[in-house]
């Protein structure tokens, strides 16, 4: 079983209320293939809801309390971060899930990269806190662009 990203397999869950639809993902779905989870959702959020970035590093230094993830505001949102990816995990474990793929560049999901956290625009390579997490416990991460 494969664990993806809700906003690929195009629901409107993105903190704007959009999605990234991919119709390959969303075709494993369909094929009752893959089941679909959106960490942010499950932390506690709602859609849509403010832009957020980690600051102080990624998803790896969240985990180790040396980063936060914070809203477009200036409100520190890192518990709710946190509840989702281990949420996530659980769903993981849960299904069997051997791979997940998740939405690039996102605080969540990102697996290669993130944006820097000084909301303009600019990325960095790092991962997201579901990624992080995932990862340490022997799942494998992708993102929609290495899925082919």
């Amino acid at each position: 079983m494969i664990l993806i990203s809700a906003c690929l397999a195009g629901f409107n869950v993105r903190y704007n209320g959009t999605n990234s639809l991919d119709e390959k993902i969303q075709k494993l779905v369909l094929e009752n293939k893959a089941v679909t989870v959106c960490p942010e959702l499950m932390g506690g959020f709602s859609t849509p809801r403010e832009p957020a970035e980690i600051v102080g590093g990624d998803g790896q230094d969240v985990l180790d309390g040396n980063a936060t993830v914070v809203e477009s505001s200036g409100r520190d949102v890192t518990e709710l971060y946190l509840k989702g990816a281990y949420v996530t995990l659980q769903k993981a474990l849960e299904v069997g899930a051997t791979h997940v793929i998740l939405k690039e560049y996102s605080p969540s999901c990102g697996s290669a990269e993130i944006y820097n956290g000084e909301f303009n625009g600019i990325k960095l390579v790092g991962e997201g806190v579901t990624t992080a997490l995932l990862r340490r416990h022997g799942i494998e991460v992708l993102s929609e662009e290495q899925f082919l």
